[in-house]
């Protein structure tokens, strides 16, 4: 099952409805690092039983987003300096990877979900909340197009964490809408089915947000 915060793609179980509800609120620091979780509290507020929370607390587990101690609960994972260099290492063989297959394999329908992305990306407003989120969709739409579904599926864990790290110093980054814009030209080489320039594009943007992340702290 392919995991995602909550960008707008398909409801899925309640278990999955709540993952990206929560794993939205995790990645974008509405969630603070070391922030409790409680199962029963976000089960009511989103009107569902606890057993889709806590398998959602499962798989949010699994991704680093959260961690359980026995007999002192569920916390928002701390974020590491250290996680930067790890999460940039993967993403720097995996991202690259997956442009170059977008553009070979995209069908075309993804060819013309992209297109509308690039239209959407022209008129996106300046707010914090909107960039970070279109961020988001346009790398799993990118990601979806690679027709492999592992390859899918280990992206958007390491765009989550990676996009958490982002959130962390938005405050002191410059450019954030630069940064979101940069998917442009990505796009249009996925759409043209070019992928040694896709391939470079993604390498640039990941080598682009280690460099800002590095040149604050």
């Amino acid at each position: 099952m392919t995991s995602s915060t909550s960008t707008g793609e398909g409801r899925g179980t309640l278990a999955d409805q709540a993952y990206r509800s929560v794993a939205d609120r995790l990645v974008t620091l509405q969630i603070r690092p070391g922030e409790p979780l409680n199962d029963e509290r976000i089960a009511a507020e989103l009107g569902f039983g606890r057993t889709p929370v806590r398998e959602a607390l499962k798989r949010l587990e699994h991704e680093r987003l959260i961690v359980a101690y026995p007999r002192r609960g569920t916390f928002a994972t701390e974020v590491q300096i250290a996680d930067l260099g790890h999460v940039s290492e993967v993403r720097l063989e995996l991202e690259p990877l997956a442009a170059a297959l977008a553009a070979e394999r995209a069908s075309e329908s993804d060819r013309a979900g992209l297109g509308r992305l690039l239209t959407r990306l022209a008129k996106a407003s300046d707010g914090e909340g909107d960039l970070i989120r279109l961020d988001m969709t346009l790398h799993r739409a990118i990601y979806a197009a690679t027709r492999n579904p592992y390859l899918e599926d280990t992206l958007i864990r390491y765009d989550n964490l990676a996009t958490r790290i982002w959130c962390l110093f938005l405050d002191r980054l410059p450019g954030l809408a630069g940064h979101v814009h940069e998917h442009g030209p990505l796009l249009h080489a996925v759409i043209d089915g070019d992928a040694d320039k896709a391939r470079a594009l993604a390498a640039s943007h990941v080598e682009g947000f280690e460099a800002a992340i590095r040149g604050v702290i």
